[in-house]
């Protein structure tokens, strides 16, 4: 089982005819059952073309009438990609996957307004995407390093997302559904969304949590974590040494006024009975910790 997308799933690439979208794209139907996922296509100025056999609709709601696609994976340039969210959400879908970075925060405010009563789950923006491993990727994730087992990981970071997948990997260690949310400070699916997914999902039996400086998502989560959580977290925060007021790579990675540091991120997951560490390379060996018997991970 997994959270979000499978198998099944019928996928809609917004900005299918641009570089980005062509390559990933095709990095996403040559793994596992891309070929059946990946469905339709969507450029207003290129309806009726196709691409690698995929064919391109004028807008998101021809190209879900035509297909039965239910998901959107977005690679629109910045200016124009918040409009590209709104179109699919209009459509319906129940969950767009936005890939696209510097997308700007006026846009993503106002966009995020008019999702509000929507159905549409969106993840990202500035997000890797997802991946059910032997199943289905959406996004930019490196398919190789994952394998299909019963770990959920939901990351802030992209590259820390890959980094949890391949030490988990190296245990021999599964994984169910992995997510990366992104890091912009307006945007989709948080932390809690993910882990309550986690929680519920029969075949997820423990999770990694990675997150980052600035905002107080991660604390919010741990505090639901400590009340609501039945399965074991391991939890990880990137930039401990970043200096305060200077953005970190994301643009939400930012610690202002004293808030949202490494060290008080970690100490709220530890006080919230979150298996916490100050160590990246330690992430894959604290989880096996926990779920492999007789496993003892350090010296």
């Amino acid at each position: 089982m997994s959270i979000l997308i499978n198998k099944h799933t019928r996928v809609i690439t917004q900005g299918i005819t641009g570089k980005t979208g062509q390559f990933h794209t095709a990095m996403c139907r040559d793994y596992a059952n891309g070929q059946k996922c990946f469905v339709a296509g969507v450029n207003p100025r290129k309806a009726g073309k196709s691409f690698d056999g995929i064919p391109v609709f004028g807008t998101v709601e021809e190209a879900k009438a035509e297909t039965g696609a239910t998901v959107s994976a977005i690679y629109v340039p910045p200016p124009f990609a918040a409009a590209a969210i709104d179109e699919a959400v209009d459509a319906g879908l129940d969950l767009v996957v936005c890939i696209t970075e510097g997308i700007p925060v006026r846009d993503m405010i106002r966009t995020r307004y008019r999702m509000e009563g929507s159905k549409t789950l969106l993840l990202g923006p500035n997000c890797p995407g997802l991946i059910t491993p032997e199943e289905i990727k959406i996004g930019i994730m490196p398919g190789h390093i994952h394998q299909k087992g019963r770990i959920g990981v939901v990351s802030r970071s992209g590259t820390l997302t890959y980094e949890a997948a391949s030490q988990l990997a190296s245990f021999g260690i599964g994984q169910s559904t992995v997510v990366g949310i992104g890091g912009d400070p307006v945007g989709g699916l948080r932390h809690i969304d993910v882990l309550k997914m986690f929680n519920d999902d029969p075949r997820t039996d423990a999770v990694i949590m990675v997150g980052e400086i600035g905002g107080n998502d991660e604390e919010v989560c741990a505090r639901w974590i400590s009340e609501h959580m039945r399965k074991p977290v391991v939890g990880f925060i990137a930039g401990a040494s970043a200096p305060p007021g200077k953005r970190m790579g994301h643009a939400g990675a930012i610690v202002s006024g004293g808030k949202g540091t490494a060290r008080e991120k970690l100490a709220v997951m530890k006080e919230c009975g979150i298996h916490v560490t100050d160590n990246p390379a330690e992430m894959g060996k604290l989880l096996a910790s926990l779920v492999i018997p007789d496993y003892l991970p350090f010296d």
